[in-house]
This record gives structure tokens, C-alpha cells and sequence, in this order.
């Protein structure tokens, strides 16, 4: 079934799939057909809607008084231009579909048009406030902390955060020098029983897992560095080589990793804590507070300086 009908191996997991397969091992239904394709898309599909509605009406009656989350729809913009006006529209409808009283904000990522929709939304319903997402704000700090860029309006930001952005930029040398060759990849896994880590540009604070994975495997890394096999392969780009050596067994550069995560931490810390599915907007201010005063501790601890002396890195 799995393999003809090339399903979702994780379909496995499926707690329906499963009780389905324990209830007919338990009960006797000589006379049960499994239902056919007609009926799955149609008949039975809206009955399974109607009870999912039904489920879902107890939260519904509660939104004057309470803020039960609820999953109501998703847009297929496909083909759509997608500025201020197409998307503060596609709000208003579900604003409408709700009932504008019962609806306090409107959250959106941090685009710009995003904003501009929102200053639409609030426009037209001056009781309902447009925030942005906290996760993509964290996530944007981090991105601009490890990926500094060179403006002309960003000089200073720039000159004190380059530094960060190279050690990232090493990190995914390292990645890229080990795990894109099949004799390197194969003398890593000798050594380490762990994977190296380099996630997608998509993800939020990629570069920080990348870097929590290579200090985590250090010591397997340095082992590889001066083992016999390293010594004896033949790589047709040794610069390359030394290079990637000399930054693993590099006790600077160790420290300046260790240096970037612990200063970096409480903000993916924070990330990591608001990213769910759970209502946490009443704990986001005092978590913002407490982040700031710990990234500006380690780094005043770093620079050797005391709480009213100023420091332009911070």
C-alpha cells in the first residue's frame, strides 16, 4: 500500500492510520467495505467538515471573552501580485469572516509591504492593531549580526560586525571543504559520529546551528586535523586544506566562536521560546528586556567593561 501508492512514509506515524489498524485486529466487521474514492472526496469529506465545525464552535462562542486559537483558512495567492492592497484585503476578509469585535490584532512578517497592509488594517478598524512577528524580528537580528553589510547608511554597523560575518563565512568554508568530497566526507565520519550541520538560508537562525554544531564536534574535527589519514591524503588544492586546519586547530578562532554564541544566545534563546504554537505575546516584553540586559553582560564582560561605560559594539 505504502510502497504501489507511494505514500508518505511518516504516514506511519499517522495516530488515525494506526488506531484504524488496532480497532479491525480487535472487532469482527465481516460486512465493511473501506470506503471508495468518490466517497472520500465528497460525501465523506463534508461530513468531516461539518464535525470539525462542530468541534470548533465551543471556541468560537468563547472569542468575546477569551482568545482560543483556531486554524480558520489558508489563501492560495498563487498568481497573485501581492501588494498592500491585495493582502490588507485578504485580511479584512478573514477579519470579516470573524467578526471585526472580536479581533484585536493582525501579526505579519517584518516586509515592508506587510507593514503597509497592516496601516491599512488599522486605518479601517482603529481597535485592531497590526505587530509584527517576534520570531522574524529575532531572526532578522541574528541574519544582520552574522551577515553584516556594507552600506552607505550601515558604515559603522558594518566596521564593528564584520568581523562576525567572516567567522560565518569560514564555518560554511569548513562545511563545504568536508562534506563536498567523498574521501574528505569519509574521514570525517571515521572520526566524528555526529553530521555536520549547515541549514537552509530559509530556516530562522541558520547560521548559529551551524556554528553550535562544529563546537559540539571540535574535538573530533582537531583529532581528524592532525590524524595520519590527513597527513597522507593527496588534495589537489592544498591551500584549501591548510586553511580548514589551521582554523580547526586555531585556539583564536575557537574563541571567537565561543565568543559570538554566548553573546548570541539569549537572542536565539528567545527565538526558540516564542517560536510555538501557543499564545506568549504577555511574556514577549519582559523576555525582550531580559534578552538585551544578558547580550549586553557578555559582551561588557568581554570588552572588560564596567555597566555605565559605553561601548559601541553593543
Amino acid at each position: 500500500m505504502f510502497y504501489i501508492g507511494g505514500l508518505s512514509f511518516n504516514f506511519a506515524r499517522n495516530p488515525y492510520y494506526r488506531s484504524s489498524y488496532a480497532y479491525a485486529a480487535t472487532h469482527s466487521i465481516p460486512d465493511y467495505v473501506s470506503p471508495g474514492c468518490n466517497a472520500l472526496k465528497k460525501t465523506l469529506l463534508q461530513r468531516e467538515r461539518t464535525n470539525v465545525e462542530r468541534l470548533l464552535k465551543p471556541i468560537k462562542d468563547s472569542w468575546l471573552e477569551n482568545h482560543g486559537p483556531m486554524f480558520t483558512k489558508v489563501i492560495d495567492g498563487l498568481g497573485e501580485f501581492k501588494d498592500k492592497h491585495y493582502i490588507a484585503g485578504v485580511l479584512k476578509d478573514a477579519i470579516k469572516g470573524i467578526g471585526h469585535e472580536k479581533v484585536i490584532q493582525v501579526i505579519t512578517n517584518n516586509a515592508s509591504v506587510m507593514k503597509s497592509a497592516g496601516a491599512l488594517i488599522e486605518g479601517e478598524y482603529p481597535k485592531i492593531f497590526w505587530t509584527p512577528c517576534v520570531v522574524h524580528t529575532l531572526n532578522l537580528v541574528l541574519k544582520n549580526i552574522y551577515a553584516a553589510k556594507s552600506t552607505e547608511k550601515n558604515e559603522v554597523t558594518y566596521k564593528e560586525c564584520s568581523w562576525i560575518t567572516c567567522i560565518a563565512d569560514d564555518a560554511s568554508f569548513i562545511y563545504v571543504f568536508i562534506m563536498n568530497h567523498s574521501m574528505r566526507l569519509a574521514m570525517f565520519n571515521e572520526f566524528c559520529p555526529l553530521k555536520l550541520l549547515q541549514v537552509a538560508d530559509t530556516r530562522f537562525a541558520s547560521v548559529v546551528v551551524m556554528l553550535k554544531r562544529l563546537k559540539l564536534i571540535k574535538r573530533c574535527l582537531q583529532a581528524m586535523a592532525i590524524s595520519d589519514q590527513w597527513a597522507s591524503y593527496k588534495e589537489d588544492n592544498v591551500g584549501k586544506a591548510q586553511k580548514v586546519k589551521d582554523m580547526i586547530l586555531s585556539d583564536r578562532w575557537w574563541n571567537i566562536v565561543d565568543y559570538i554564541l554566548e553573546f548570541t544566545a539569549t537572542i536565539y534563546d528567545m527565538l526558540r521560546a516564542v517560536d510555538i504554537d501557543r499564545p506568549c505575546l504577555h511574556l514577549v516584553y519582559e523576555m525582550w528586556d531580559s534578552m538585551k540586559e544578558k547580550v549586553k553582560a557578555a559582551i561588557y564582560q568581554h570588552e572588560g567593561l564596567e555597566d555605565d561605560e559605553y561601548s559601541l559594539f553593543f
